[in-house]
């Protein structure tokens, strides 16, 4: 707008400096002196006149003044047929005749200021009207953007981590590039495409590397471009889109977060958005219309297919959705790779350990901890990346830098190195647990302290035993609190929040609850879908509800119990983790093995309260995936 403002002023102070010229000109003729005839003839006969046009009604020229100036007149002629005679008797330098100028001369003449004026006229309020990202005069254009060959092309090459979305799009390539291929067997090709998973998994990606393979022209826009606050506007973008396809096709149309255009009608509280409703109708009239043979395909992407309209997601419309999941061990390190090609990492660099480390982590996550660790190395001036800044990375993608500022007290880095130690010591006891693979009570984002688990394996399922042992570890916490000093703090808060929540899915989702049965109690975990699912009542009686509340209660409780008495046994353990964290800081999973051993370490531990270390002092190197456990605020 600020810009718009500037370029409006500037063509005013032009058009002013335009009429400003003009009238300098206008002013210039009048200031010719009028002369009465007599008073013409006498300058003639006193040989006073230097130049003189003479015209039908007109007489112009100039004459010297007494100081030697020629100043301009003009004279009304009267019929004086000796006038050329006296111009020579008087010997005048330049004497001419002029034709007399039409109406038609005069048009011309002044054509140029009137054109000058239309043209301005145009480019101030027609230009401005449309300029400025407002688009008042094409509201109803598309606002995709064309991406062809001519930029850095993505492929296949760069996308890994989803090898099954990659066959399913295989097929879309190899229509694009030969459709006879297809048409002369009488299949059709899907018409659209739509990509589903977690934020991060490469969607986006996936769409622009099938138009990279394929290499034809891809328009990508966003569902939020469609919508505007004037009606009809959605509706008549989504017909240029799909107009602007037929014209480039073949081509692929790529519309990301369609959720946003394409939610279920009639689902808001009232009624719903009108517009936004009138701008799905239009695309699913275009995706119904427009033929496979024309070589058009739509590729949709979303985080939550569950609000699409279903007459969206039909067969004829959306025929193929492809989720695209987080990836498994071998895909991270295959995304690794292909993130660390610009990256210059070091000697005896195994992605292959890093990616064990980064279970949940999906592409973007694993790209920014590339990125992270190249950060590191290059503030510590070194000449390539090495283990030790991609394992600090890991940390600081998920649990923030270190806040090695943050004095604190000797009493409460006691209760954090007790707090971090129950968990460990825990974890490391019970049976079936992910192994602990490193424990700090250095400050880190929101945490205090935290305990790393690593899981050997990527699991898809959890049994029974493996989750109420889950349980006991966030309670190894609050546990070692109470028993050391009979007191508990709000460090466990987090802890609580997750033991509650398991707890709960057990009982009302899994059906590993004895007393409740396999029964399913609450609808599967998901966002609230405003006019769907608010209405929605409960299924189960009061008397149900408090069955649940009670079973929920007693889980808990039971792990709770467990861990106390694992802790009492193993008291001696428990202090020596303790006091070995608030010297050292930093435990790594050999150290935590000796002290579960019962075995010393080879540094001698000193007494815990002659520790003046503070938090900061010295650094850490985090690995894993953590499974961070809050510790106190």
């Amino acid at each position: 707008m600020k810009g718009n403002s500037r370029n409006l002023l500037l063509w005013v102070l032009v058009f002013a400096g335009i009429l400003f010229f003009i009238q300098s000109v206008r002013s210039g003729r009048s200031l010719e002196e009028e002369l009465a005839y007599s008073s013409f003839k006498r300058l003639v006969n006193e040989g006073k006149i230097v130049d003189l046009r003479v015209r039908e009604d007109l007489i112009r020229g100039k004459y010297k003044t007494e100081d030697g100036k020629a100043r301009g007149f003009r004279v009304v002629p009267m019929n004086d047929p000796r006038l050329v005679e006296d111009l020579e008797k008087a010997g005048v330098e330049r004497f001419s005749g002029e034709i007399e100028r039409g109406w038609i001369n005069a048009i011309l003449m002044n054509a140029l200021w009137i054109g000058l004026f239309f043209f301005l006229w145009w480019f101030i309020i027609i230009r401005q009207m449309q300029g400025g990202g407002k688009q008042a005069m094409a509201f109803g254009r598309s606002r995709a953007k064309l991406q062809t060959g001519k930029k850095q092309k993505v492929t296949f090459a760069d996308v890994a981590g989803c090898d099954e979305a990659k066959e399913e799009l295989q097929e879309i390539i190899e229509f694009l590039k030969d459709p006879a291929k297809f048409q002369k067997l009488g299949g059709k090709i899907p018409k659209g495409v739509l990509l589903f998973g977690a934020p991060g998994t490469g969607k986006t990606l996936l769409a622009k590397a099938v138009a990279g393979e394929a290499n034809v022209p891809f328009f990508s826009s966003s569902g939020s471009d469609f919508v505007e606050m004037f009606v009809g506007v959605g509706a008549a973008r989504v017909r240029d889109l799909f107009e602007q396809g037929r014209k480039s096709a073949p081509c692929l149309l790529f519309v990301d977060e369609i959720d946003a255009v394409g939610r279920h009608r009639f689902a808001g509280i009232g009624g719903g958005h009108d517009e936004r409703e009138q701008t799905l109708n239009q695309l699913l009239v275009e995706m119904d219309g427009f033929d496979t043979k024309e070589g058009v395909i739509l590729i949709a992407a979303t985080n939550r297919p569950d609000v699409l309209d279903p007459a969206l997601l039909r067969p004829g419309r959306f025929d193929r959705q492809i989720v695209v999941t987080m990836p498994d061990l071998k895909g991270r390190e295959e995304i690794l790779r292909v993130h660390a090609k610009n990256i210059k990492l070091g000697p005896g660099i195994d992605l292959n350990v890093i990616a064990r480390r980064t279970a949940g982590f999906v592409g973007a996550d694993l790209a920014n901890l590339i990125n992270e660790a190249a950060l590191l190395a290059a503030r510590r001036d070194k000449q390539w990346v090495e283990m030790k800044e991609l394992e600090e990375a890991i940390d600081r993608v998920i649990a923030g830098p270190e806040r090695k500022s943050r004095m604190i007290s000797d009493k409460e880095k006691e209760i954090i190195a007790f707090h971090e130690a129950g968990h460990a010591l825990v974890a490391k006891i019970l049976p079936g647990t992910d192994p602990v693979h490193k424990v700090s009570i250095i400050p880190r984002g929101p945490a205090l302290g935290y305990t790393l688990q690593l899981p050997t394996e990527d699991r898809y399922l959890t049994t029974k035993s493996e989750i109420l042992n889950r349980l006991c570890v966030l309670m190894g916490g609050r546990c070692a609190e109470q028993l050391i000093f009979n007191d508990v703090t709000t460090g466990a808060q987090d802890d609580l929040a997750k033991v509650s929540e398991m707890a709960q899915k057990m009982v009302c989702e899994w059906g590993m609850s004895e007393r409740m049965g396999p029964i399913t109690y609450r609808k599967k975990e998901a966002e609230i879908f405003l006019g769907r699912d608010i209405a929605r009542e409960r299924v189960y009686s009061d008397q149900t509800a408090q069955a649940i509340d009670e079973e929920v209660k007693s889980i808990v409780a039971s792990c709770q119990s467990k861990v106390k008495d694992i802790l009492t046994q193993n008291r001696s353990k428990l202090e020596m983790l303790a006091k070995t964290l608030v010297e050292k800081e930093n435990l790594d999973g050999d150290d935590i093995d000796r002290i579960a051993k019962g075995l010393p370490l080879d540094k001698p531990v000193s007494d815990m309260k002659s520790s003046e270390v503070t938090p900061g002092e010295k650094g850490s190197s985090p690995e894993g995936a953590p499974s961070p456990a809050p510790t106190p605020a």
